[in-house]
């Protein structure tokens, strides 16, 4: 317990926490090794949260229609100058992502998500991996 006048209170997020949906540790493996393949991606660099949202739901939507399983979500790290080589952490897109993925419309669609690999992006990317289509 951390009383609420605790140094660490303002540092963080007043949103509440979004539970972690976390990859099976041997998917993630291959994940991050590319021997498993990566049937889609969606790059959200650049777009307001709104935008973003729409189009998140969207290609998810249509992606599970398919019957992809393995996607990769670009939501950039979001870190930017902010003068003297000092760098503020930003990221929106990102921080959003989590709960943009545990909303009711889209939260039955998947199965889990982790932050990619560096090969994939690191800590600006998402692997979403997405639930089997009923047959």
């Amino acid at each position: 317990y951390s009383p609420p006048w605790s140094p660490g209170t303002a540092a963080r997020s007043k949103a509440p926490d979004v539970p972690k949906s976390t990859i099976e540790p041997r998917m993630h493996k291959r994940l991050r090794r590319g021997q498993l393949p990566i049937e889609a991606r969606l790059d959200l660099h650049g777009l307001h949260q709104d935008q973003a949202r729409r189009e998140l739901l969207a290609f998810i939507q249509t992606r599970a229609g398919r019957g992809d399983r393995t996607i990769l979500v670009i939501t950039g790290k979001g870190l930017k100058k902010t003068g003297y080589g000092a760098l503020a952490e930003r990221g929106v897109l990102r921080h959003m992502l989590p709960r943009w993925l545990n909303e009711p419309d889209i939260k039955p669609l998947i199965a889990g998500w982790e932050i990619s690999a560096r090969c994939h992006g690191g800590e600006g990317a998402f692997y979403v991996r997405l639930k089997r289509a009923n047959p």
